[in-house]
């Protein structure tokens, strides 16, 4: 059978007419470029300031490319973002800005070139900025965020002394003396007498570390006459062995910023109750002693913004803390779960299928707030979640069995004792630590408690009457504390 026989070149296609181009010009002008090549659309804007960094977060339905460079004098950072065009989204940027936020001066957004929108952030210090982008997770799309931290990290040690000296009382001005009678003056000169000064051992660290630097001499090995007894102080007082010593207690409010935390059937984000109680519970803890030594409360995040969890340990570490407590308002899938619970660290499973869920969500925070996972302080982070050791685990579930006690007696508890799993907040190798998690957020009865300002007050009585309670059987060691 004979193959068909085909032309040596293919007939051309006939060439489109000049009536046909114009007429697909006009269709693509009428389309635009959203229709042709859409690029991302920006669903929000948001800015979360705070003295450790400010973080400004431009949420999308797509991918962003940015490309970002930095000048230092004066400090801002400008980012061109590619393939969207200016929109109220990002204009809404602008008026985000706080006048007292502590590190962004404003921010200039405009239509640098076609395709190209330029924000420009300007800055009150110098800074470190880290751009980077989040995948699409739990109720977020996609999101480039812009981290301004100062060039100088703020130390929380710095922030702890701080805090103590706003305070102290101011001391009033000297007023002129006349001249004054001798009898006058031998009274004065009674009064200028030493008197026994009444011990401040953030005061001492305060002093120590305006000594600084190099090493305090060691002193003198000769023999003194024992100090006069301390007086008395206001406020609780736990019976425990005299260290002679400030009490730290690290308060660790879950969530935060970009994390809102579980969410009730009425809208309550757990991010904003846990850090209004645990900020009732520094009011009692700066108010209670321990053997005759003041306690003070550490918080690892003190406003509304994200805290990694590594992070979070490590601020309890750096301001050497003798406790850490982590408080949280659980969740759970369906509105019938209720009570509160007191977890500690597991080294191997998880004491419950519940709990290894409820460690496994907690552990995700990082990945809602967002981080920086290229950052080298997140390396160091990671490393040192896996030091913990035995004695810190029975510590922790020491203190959480004394935690638990108090607060089954104002509230229902979902678990008799205490739970264990590997909660990566727990990690800290030298510092007993529990995570409370006050009620089920999302049994709609108890996010009524939670959200009445007397239930607040309560948890934040039952979990101090714990921690006195633990440091009566368990005193702190007597150890001076290095800055």
């Amino acid at each position: 059978m004979n193959e068909p026989t085909l032309p040596a070149h293919p007939p051309a296609a006939p060439l489109p007419s000049r009536r046909a181009v114009l007429q697909a010009g006009s269709l693509v002008l009428l389309l635009g470029t959203q229709q042709i090549a859409r690029g991302a659309t920006i669903l929000a804007v948001r800015v979360w300031p705070a003295p450790e960094y400010s973080r400004v977060t431009i949420e999308s339905d797509g991918a962003l490319v940015a490309k970002q460079f930095f000048v230092t004098t004066p400090p801002r950072l400008a980012v061109d973002i590619e393939g969207i065009d200016l929109s109220p989204e990002l204009r809404e940027l602008v008026a985000k800005v706080k006048p007292d936020d502590p590190n962004i001066a404003g921010i200039r957004v405009g239509q640098n070139a076609p395709g190209v929108v330029r924000l420009v952030v300007d800055l009150k210090q110098a800074a470190m900025p880290q751009v980077f982008t989040l995948p699409p997770v739990a109720a977020y799309q996609h999101r480039l965020v812009f981290d301004l931290y100062p060039a100088a990290p703020v130390d929380p040690l710095e922030a702890l002394i701080a805090e103590r000296l706003r305070e102290a009382p101011a001391k009033p001005a000297p007023s002129p003396n006349p001249p004054l009678t001798a009898a006058a003056a031998a009274n004065a000169a009674a009064a200028r007498a030493p008197a026994a000064p009444e011990h401040d051992p953030l005061g001492d660290l305060i002093a120590q570390r305006s000594q600084r630097p190099g090493p305090p001499e060691p002193p003198p090995m000769v023999a003194t006459a024992p100090p006069p007894p301390e007086p008395a102080r206001p406020g609780n007082r736990a019976t425990s062995t005299q260290t002679d010593r400030i009490i730290i207690v690290a308060l660790d409010p879950g969530h935060g910023g970009e994390d809102p935390g579980a969410i009730g059937p009425a809208g309550t984000r757990e991010k904003d109750v846990v850090l209004r109680v645990a900020h009732l519970l520094r009011d009692r803890i700066n108010a209670t002693t321990v053997g005759g030594n003041p306690m003070r409360a550490y918080l690892t995040r003190d406003g509304d913004y994200f805290v990694p969890l590594g992070t979070r340990v490590q601020k309890a570490r750096r301001v050497q803390a003798d406790l850490f407590v982590s408080i949280h308002a659980d969740a759970f899938t369906t509105p019938a779960a209720r009570g509160a619970s007191v977890f500690a660290l597991s080294q191997g499973g998880a004491s419950s299928t519940a709990a290894r869920w409820l460690a496994n969500k907690e552990n995700q925070a990082d990945l809602v707030g967002g981080i920086n996972v290229q950052s080298k302080d997140q390396h160091v982070q990671r490393a040192l979640l896996d030091m913990s050791t035995t004695a810190q685990i029975n510590d922790s579930l020491k203190l959480g069995t004394v935690l638990l006690g108090e607060i089954g007696g104002m509230a229902k508890l979902h678990k008799p004792r205490v739970e264990q799993a590997g909660f990566a907040v727990l990690k800290a190798p030298d510092i007993p630590s529990v995570l409370v998690e006050t009620a089920f957020i999302s049994n709609p009865e108890e996010e009524k408690r939670l959200r009445s300002s007397a239930y607040q007050e309560q948890l934040a009585d039952a979990l101090m009457r714990g921690i006195t309670r633990y440091f009566a059987k368990n005193p702190p060691l007597a150890r001076s504390r290095s800055v």
